[in-house]
């Protein structure tokens, strides 16, 4: 699923757009090709009677059950997820069926901190976690390319107008 374009009010610019690492759908594949791989098997090994019919049937529901919640839904999840910056604002955006969208104000922001597994450093993916004014956090886990989303997101924090600025220029508006 593509995000939505329309999100973006006026004026404001798409920065960067991604989703977690792809290291993510890794294991959902792999559990995928073992449900596969048993059913096959069972397939093979088990008698062509009615016995071994009733147990292919019951295998067969038994990896179907395991791919949709180990494998599809993993994978499912991993595609609907995005991260997004502009030039004001962090859209973080998730879900299949219901659709949970966060934003947070570049100028609201605070902190950020990178953390890094040594898989993470490899894959040069990352954890970033965004605290803001307020008590409020996002964290954007396995992020590709995360020491530079993080010099990025530094960069565009320093760019984005501070709220007096903004609350200074509608007074001006106004008169």
């Amino acid at each position: 699923m593509a995000f939505p374009d329309d999100v973006l009010i006026d004026e404001e610019e798409l920065v960067l757009h991604l989703r977690p690492h792809a290291k993510a759908a890794v294991l959902p594949i792999l559990l995928l090709l073992l449900t596969l791989s048993g059913f096959i098997l069972a397939w093979v090994m088990l008698p062509d009677s009615e016995g071994g019919r009733i147990g292919l049937g019951l295998v067969a529901a038994i990896m179907l059950w395991h791919a949709v919640k180990y494998g599809v839904v993993p994978l499912l999840k991993w595609r609907c997820t995005h991260y997004v910056l502009t030039d004001e604002r962090i859209l973080l955006q998730h879900g299949v069926v219901n659709r949970e969208r966060r934003d947070l104000p570049l100028n609201r922001v605070n902190d950020h901190a990178l953390t890094q597994s040594l898989l993470d450093r490899v894959l040069g993916s990352g954890t970033l976690t965004i605290d803001s004014i307020g008590e409020q956090s996002a964290r954007l886990t396995a992020i590709p390319g995360a020491p530079q989303v993080q010099t990025l997101l530094y960069e565009l924090i320093e760019q984005a107008p501070a709220e007096e600025d903004e609350e200074q220029d509608e007074v001006e508006e106004v008169r």
